[in-house]
């Protein structure tokens, strides 16, 4: 049981990801160089790290796929609106986007442990330094605990992050379904158990005897949706002639009604007796130091929005820590050969001695450096090569040493501030990613619908699933 919860039902917090995704794209970025993967390639990849069957992994990529957010696809990636299958992992391709190597990859801030059978490293969390989790959402169901995250609008994430880092208390972040439609978040309790989300297909009138769906509730394809209908009709709850599913890449499910028939009984009667309206009920449930933990929507945000800050700061210290690097040892280079003190070891006959006479050649500059010299910076010293130094040039290597203290300033400056450094970071991502994140589903409120005044008498139906 702790097995299923820890690695394979429940999303860690610390990523958004459960262990077959985070393999998933670990391996894509080994295998990346710009160019699409064959997904039949990819999985036998993550088999190196994820010791499970072909076929769980396979799935995995292809719901990440279908998501559309950390990898770029290519070829038949199945439709998820109708719940028809990709093709077969020789035929389609895959790489990351732009996105995913920007937020999800960096190995400075990367903790690692051994894969399952100790021959490689592999990463305990990516760190991705975006509200994944609640962009995405996320299913599972494990012994005696299940989770059910809803997915939520990326430009209104970012927009709710940045609500955070200014220290805004009350911050209104509600889901956005890939499928669209209509929704009633009054009872939605801030995805906390015991909250509840109607869901309504958006249906929409074409003529007089005309009905068409644009949009499908959360969670279900427009196969099952069409049979909902279907058992409605064979249980003389609905009034329809036929229906016709015309979805490519929009739903477009045609309904059309007997002569005379009244299109808003219709779409009353749809709403109650069939699954044009949904309910589901939201449970945020995460790892959280290798332990399910319930939270809300809000305490999910922040907490990611802190963790994001910790890992740009974490990411500032280390570009910071190697830049002092390059500064000391350019310093010293400039020494080294200005002063002419790789002369010096040229009569040395040891190791030590050639060592030795360095140290004590730095000596009297050792105070204009900005930290002291080790052992380390006189071995690195001894390894340039004579091109290097007949070909040294004073002018460029002060110009260097200006450009090392100007990054040094800008990455103390962005430390100080690193609130408004992450809130730059986040709005830079809104403004490269953001264009095409519409909001899709409507919000609104339902009224309760009588069961008495929608209830009419028709006869058996047929269904035509023939694309326009």
């Amino acid at each position: 049981a702790s097995y299923v919860i820890l690695e394979r039902a429940i999303p860690a917090f610390e990523d958004g990801l459960k262990p077959v995704q985070r393999r998933i794209l670990y391996t894509l970025h080994q295998m990346e160089d710009g160019r699409y993967h064959k997904v039949a390639n990819v999985v036998g990849s993550t088999m190196k790290y994820h010791p499970h069957g072909d076929a769980s992994i396979n799935d995995a990529l292809v719901q990440l796929g279908q998501k559309d957010l950390l990898i770029d696809t290519q070829g038949n990636w199945g439709n998820f609106l109708t719940g028809d299958r990709a093709a077969a992992g020789r035929y389609i391709e895959a790489r990351l986007t732009e996105f995913a190597l920007e937020v999800a990859f960096n190995k400075n801030t990367t903790n690692w442990h051994n894969s399952y059978d100790g021959r490689s490293k592999e990463p305990t969390y990516l760190p991705i330094k975006f509200p994944l989790l609640l962009y995405q959402g996320a299913e599972g169901i494990a012994v005696g605990l299940s989770t059910k995250i809803m997915p939520h609008n990326f430009n209104e994430l970012i927009d709710a992050t940045i609500d955070v880092l200014k220290g805004k208390e009350n911050i209104r972040l509600l889901p956005d379904f890939p499928t669209g439609g209509i929704a009633d978040f009054s009872d939605y309790n801030d995805g906390n158990r015991g909250g509840r989300i109607k869901v309504r297909a958006k249906i929409q009138q074409v003529d007089k005897n005309t009905l068409v769906i644009k949009d499908i509730p959360y969670g279900l394809t427009t196969t099952s949706l069409i049979d909902s209908i279907v058992r409605a009709n064979e249980k003389n709850k609905i009034k329809l002639k036929n229906i016709e599913d015309n979805t490519a890449e929009d739903v477009g499910i045609i309904l059309n009604l007997y002569d005379k028939a009244s299109i808003d009984k219709v779409i009353l009667a749809l709403y109650k007796f069939t699954d044009c309206e949904v309910s589901i009920s939201p449970i945020t449930c995460v790892i959280d130091n290798d332990k399910p933990i319930f939270v809300s929507t809000q305490d999910l945000l922040r907490r990611s929005t802190n963790q994001t800050v910790d890992l740009l700061k974490w990411d500032l210290e280390v570009r910071l820590s190697q830049v002092e690097n390059s500064l000391h040892f350019a310093s010293l280079e400039r020494l080294f050969i200005e002063k002419r003190i790789y002369r010096s070891i040229e009569d040395q006959t040891t190791w030590e001695g050639v060592l030795s006479v360095i140290k004590k050649g730095l000596k009297p500059y050792e105070k204009t450096l900005k930290r002291s010299i080790g052992e380390d910076d006189i071995v690195k010293l001894t390894e340039i090569k004579i091109k290097r130094i007949s070909k040294f040039d004073s002018d460029k290597a002060d110009e260097m040493i200006v450009k090392y203290n100007e990054q040094i300033d800008k990455l103390n400056h962005d430390l100080s501030h690193i609130n408004t450094y992450a809130i730059n970071y986040f709005a830079s991502l809104k403004s490269k990613y953001g264009k095409q994140k519409r909001r899709r589903t409507q919000i609104d409120v339902f009224s309760t619908i009588d069961a008495k005044d929608v209830a009419i008498n028709t006869t058996k139906i047929y269904v035509s699933t023939d694309k326009m």
